[in-house]
């Protein structure tokens, strides 16, 4: 999955403050897969695919749900918003093994005790090579491993990025097509991925258990060192590019992993933005930087990589010498550098550390403009599509620790909430629609400022750009609101003592902040160390005022900087298929360059790639990975401690967890009394309720006292079938953090957001409308396969109707009505949000779920108490009846896209099938062999996989930047088959069921569980339930994957297809077979 810098969101919001200095993820191309429980991710268990929503959501195995949420407080948001520190309990204790590191080869370069993770780190460098090796020892279990090489390319061929997906196709001890895949089936992973960023590549890994966690190291040091695929053009054609052509007679076309991976990203204007907005701010003087071409890899530039400078690339960049070593967590820091040792041995030293360095850039003597254009939609308004965005390279010389500090909190006193001034006067300007690319960038060598709109009409990109600038110079002169700055700070200090990561692990995000000094050959000690640059900070604010402090940052990196870069984005509808036609010359013209003999031998060698790609490992090669056994595996599911009792006659589930001192709590209201009109516009009532003021609070003012008082508040809806029920669960959640002895403030503010707040202010209205527009439309683009998903769902239950109409194409399609209806009927709307909180607000039913240690729970309750008494008895109006679904057909959704998105899906659970815990096992199997196999490798999509929500019986079969269509969906027909075929060793099945047990017992922090405890008692998953499910998948046999046949057939027969693709693919499709699909174009 591309996932291109998170942090610079359209809607930033008070959880990511602190992160633009502290960077959490990195600007990259995330090019394998981590698992669903590494992610997070449950409803769809997906495989390359992975959106900062999806995060948090892992309930019960694989039950899947919907969690419709534009709020960034909940565990939807950690994924994108992830903390950068380490976490340990207790001081680590002193390195003692010097005399060991001495006798395997390395010496201690620096040791310290990082406070501020508790964690001992010790510097080593290998002698013979000089590989440097960070140590970082303290009791979390979750251990992190990551070999990084610099890897800057010189050209747009996506050399890095190919070759970080290649060398995990097999290598010298593991001689296997894919060990990455075979990890995926059978461990216990935490984490399982790779990225590629401009300039670096990473391969980290994470686990739990020890003997998982140093098998997953074995496998990815000799993967990066010794790969297969520097001796096999196969994995070069398939994870790059090559020519394909099945038959002399058909026509030549390109296929590749990446190839289609990066047409996906081509495909999306928010993408095209940030890639010129690099590629322009830093390609000047030196027309050579790294930083001035692509390390994704431009899909007009890919098919030019040649596989010998593949070869040479990975030569050149992939010794230890150019390595940095990263250990983290509890393990015995000497077997670290034992296991080390055994590879780094094996090599002599290398100049490559000094060729690899990345030179910096010169600043420009003037600004610049550059005017691009992008591919749109041609329905709506052409004219008001344009994007403006203004960028600042800030330094040419690395800064300090207090500056970047200092940029990182001025980041988001500018634009990290809704009540940020630069924020929302740009999007009270009525200029644009949302924020495109804004936010400091501080990830590679210089940190860089952009900001920007879209959804701009073209007499008013002038306008956008002055108002910047304007707004700027106005900030600098009169300063910030006292009460923004302390809520800014009150919400820094709060993320330092939460520590939260959400699902990602600690360890990994404390690698990403050191390797980003410790790659330019800085100190990687640094970064980790915040509390006496963020104390001096808070000194000079509070002793000078926070105008000497942030002014003269806003004069010196962006008003007097003259390294500006203005870039214009104009809509071009035609841009997509002109391109698609300039690939097909160029193809033509690639045929006709060949004899009769050329295109027999290119026919064959298709054919000779396609049999190995679809020829399984013999069960011989296969032992060759290491792999737990099922004795490794506890029998009986992880249990959270939870009290269910009550508060003045509102249940109270009750979780008694270590916490730091940080109470979690949620509120839950029945949404049954909601009327179906009215669902579309919820989640716009929850952003209502968190972005209106109240009577006597300006928005701004509520806004900062929630930064001021706690670590946060969201609203936003759930919904999910109820296994063994007709009728769903739909409900509205609130969440809230703060500090225990802050919870009574948080329960004011979550009553006065509730019940105080006035829904009156129908500009800002209008203002969400059209950024949740935006959104959606990106997430069209982007995310096609969600979109699909929850099409399909929508057709097969009411709980996916529900979700679909707050979040899917209908939702979209009801967003561009509402537009104009806001200015022809406020009132009625006005009206309309009034009636869903009436309807929602209500003791009956209510439920509320807190965690934090036992002691704290007991002093809340007063606060609850409280709350709870000035809620209504009952909500206004009775239960509504839902009974709706949308008609059952095939439907393809026509985008200006390069590739596809493709699912198909059916209710097995009307097939006759009966819920089993082996479905998981299964599930997970045919995502990790024929689907990856078939759609992915031989088939070039970027992922393939398949998903089943046991909560409504739907089996879904998706792909993700597929270039194909119908062959997709004969790949999804023909699992059935695949299924009866079968003949699986034990240590194959054993690989699966260990594969399954490490999504149902993904990590999780104290706040997750105590979620996840909440999910599981809203959809009636017992305790006793998921012990019968276990014990059902640890003994899944053969004989369950052959019975499964007959269901996953029924989908074949019945089930409903959704695609999201370009008309000209949907064309060729109902041409092949006759008006297959019936066809919406939505953008």
């Amino acid at each position: 999955m591309l996932l291109r810098s998170i942090t610079r969101s359209s809607s930033p919001d008070s959880t990511s403050l602190f992160f633009r200095f502290f960077r959490q993820f990195p600007r990259s191309y995330i090019s394998r897969s981590s698992s669903a429980s590494a992610l997070g991710i449950s409803g769809r268990n997906t495989r390359l695919l992975s959106t900062p929503e999806d995060a948090g959501r892992q309930l019960f195995l694989r039950r899947g749900f919907r969690l419709l949420s534009a709020a960034s407080g909940g565990l939807n948001g950690q994924l994108s918003r992830l903390s950068v520190r380490a976490f340990a309990t207790q001081p680590a204790p002193s390195y003692t093994g010097q005399d060991e590191a001495e006798k395997l080869g390395f010496e201690k370069a620096r040791e310290e005790f990082i406070s501020e993770c508790k964690s001992k780190a010790v510097l080593f460098r290998h002698k013979k090579t000089g590989c440097e090796v960070m140590s970082v020892s303290n009791d979390d279990e979750n251990k992190v491993f990551g070999v990084v090489f610099r890897t800057p390319p010189k050209d747009s061929t996506g050399i890095p990025h190919i070759l970080e997906h290649s060398v995990l196709c097999g290598s010298r001890k593991y001689p296997l097509k894919e060990p990455f895949v075979e990890l995926l089936k059978g461990s216990l992973h935490t984490f399982l991925n790779a990225f590629t960023y401009p300039d670096r590549t990473c391969y980290p890994v994470a686990s739990t258990n020890t003997k998982d966690f140093y098998n997953l190291v074995d496998v990815y040091l000799d993967a990066v060192f010794f790969p297969k695929c520097v001796d096999d053009v196969h994995t070069f054609q398939q994870e790059g590019w090559h020519y394909e052509l099945n038959d002399p007679s058909e026509d030549i076309s390109y296929k590749g992993v990446v190839f289609n991976e990066m047409k996906g990203v081509y495909s999306q204007p928010d993408n095209i933005l940030g890639r010129i907005t690099q590629q322009a701010t830093y390609q000047a003087l030196c027309p050579e930087n790294t930083y001035g071409v692509d390390s994704g890899g431009d899909p007009k530039d890919i098919p030019k990589l040649t596989f010998e400078k593949f070869k040479e690339f990975h030569r050149q960049h992939y010794h230890p010498s150019n390595a940095r070593i990263w250990f983290y967590g509890d393990d015995d820091p000497v077997h670290r550098l034992r296991v080390l040792s055994e590879y780094l041995d094996m090599f002599d030293t290398s100049p490559v550390r000094d060729s690899s360095k990345i030179e910096p850039q010169k600043l420009f003597s003037g600004p610049r403009r550059i005017v691009e254009k992008y591919p749109a939609g041609g329905d709506g308004d052409i004219k008001k599509k344009h994007m403006v965005c203004l960028n600042w390279l800030l330094s040419d010389k690395p800064l300090d620790l207090q500056t970047q500090l200092a940029l990182g909190f001025l980041d988001h006193l500018m634009l990290g909430t809704p009540a940020s001034p630069l924020r929302k006067i740009l999007l009270e300007s009525g200029l644009g629609e949302a924020l495109v690319n804004s936010g400091v960038e501080d990830e590679l060598l210089h940190p860089q400022f952009s900001v920007g709109l879209k959804g701009v009409s073209d007499d008013n990109v002038q306008k956008v750009e002055e108002l910047i600038m304007d707004t700027l110079r106005k900030l600098a002169d009169e300063g910030f609101d006292t009460d923004a700055v302390e809520a800014s700070m009150n919400s820094i200090e709060f993320s330092l003592r939460e520590n939260n990561t959400g699902s990602f692990p600690r360890g990994l995000s404390l690698m990403l902040q050191s390797i980003a000094k410790w790659i330019y050959d800085m100190d990687p000690f640094e970064p980790l160390k915040y509390e006496e640059p963020l104390k001096s900070l808070k000194a000079r604010i509070a002793e000078e005022g926070s105008k000497a402090v942030f002014s003269p940052l806003i004069e010196k990196f962006i008003l007097n900087n003259p390294h500006c870069v203005t870039i214009e984005m104009q809509p071009y509808p035609e841009k997509a298929s002109q391109e698609e036609v300039e690939e097909r010359n160029i193809l033509e013209k690639v045929k006709a360059s060949m004899t009769e003999e050329d295109l027999s031998e290119l026919a064959r060698a298709t054919e000779e790639l396609r049999l190995k790609q679809e020829t399984p490992d013999p069960p011989e090669a296969l032992k060759c990975v290491p792999c737990l056994n099922l004795s490794d595996i506890p029998k009986e599911p992880t249990y959270v401690p939870t009290e269910v009792g009550d508060i003045n006659g509102v249940k109270v589930l009750r979780h008694d967890l270590f916490t730091n001192d940080i109470l979690y709590t949620e509120v839950v209201f029945d949404m049954g009394a909601v009327k179906n009109e009215l669902l579309p516009l919820v989640p716009l009532f929850c952003q209502s309720l968190l972005e209106m003021g109240t009577q006597d609070l300006t928005f701004v003012q509520l806004n900062q006292l929630i930064g001021r008082k706690t670590g946060g508040i969201s609203v936003y809806p759930f919904t999910s079938s109820v296994w063994g029920r007709d009728d769903p669960s739909s409900r509205i959640i609130v969440r809230g953090k703060s500090m225990v002895g802050r919870a009574e403030d948080l329960f004011n503010l979550m009553n006065c957001v509730l019940q105080e707040v006035r829904f009156t202010d129908q500009q800002r209205f209008k203002q969400f409308v059209s950024q949740s527009r935006a959104r959606m439309e990106n997430r069209l683009r982007g995310s096609g396969q969600g979109i699909a998903a929850a099409r399909m769902d929508a057709m097969l239950n009411v709980a996916g109707w529900i979700s679909e109409q707050m979040g899917g194409l209908s939702y979209l399609e009801f967003l561009h009505t509402l537009e104009q209806k806001v200015d022809q009927d406020w009132e009625g709307i006005s009206s309309s949000l009034e009636e869903i909180r009436q309807s929602l607000l209500s003791r009956n039913g209510c439920i509320v779920n807190m965690t934090a240690d036992g002691k704290s729970l007991t002093s809340t309750e007063k606060y609850v108490g409280k709350f709870l008494d000035l809620l209504p008895d009952k909500p206004s109006g009775g239960l509504v009846t839902c009974d709706a679904r949308l008609p059952l057909r095939n439907e393809a959704i026509v985008i200006p896209t390069q590739v596809n998105y493709v699912g198909k899906a059916g209710n097995i659970y009307s097939s006759g099938y009966e819920l089993d815990g082996s479905s998981y096992v299964i599930s997970k199997h045919i995502s990790n062999t024929w689907l990856w196999d078939r759609v992915r490798v031989s088939g070039g999509a970027y992922g393939g996989f398949c998903d089943f929500d046991s909560h409504s019986g739907v089996f879904s079969f998706l792909s993700y930047r597929d270039p194909n269509l119908l062959k997709t969906l004969d790949i999804y027909d023909g699992t059935g088959d695949f299924l009866r075929g079968l003949d699986v060793d034990e240590d194959t099945l054993t690989k699966a069921i260990i594969g399954t047990i490490g999504d149902v017992d993904s990590y999780q922090l104290s706040d997750a569980k105590g979620y996840s405890s909440l999910l599981r008692h809203l959809l009636n998953v017992t305790d006793e339930e998921r012990q019968i499910r276990r014990g059902e998948i640890l003994s899944t046999s053969l004989k369950d994957f052959k019975e499964f046949a007959e269901a996953v057939d029924s989908i074949k027969d019945k089930g409903v297809t959704v695609a999201v693709a370009s008309q000209e693919d949907i064309d060729a499709a109902n041409k092949e077979r006759s008006n297959f699909f019936e066809v919406k174009k939505a953008l």
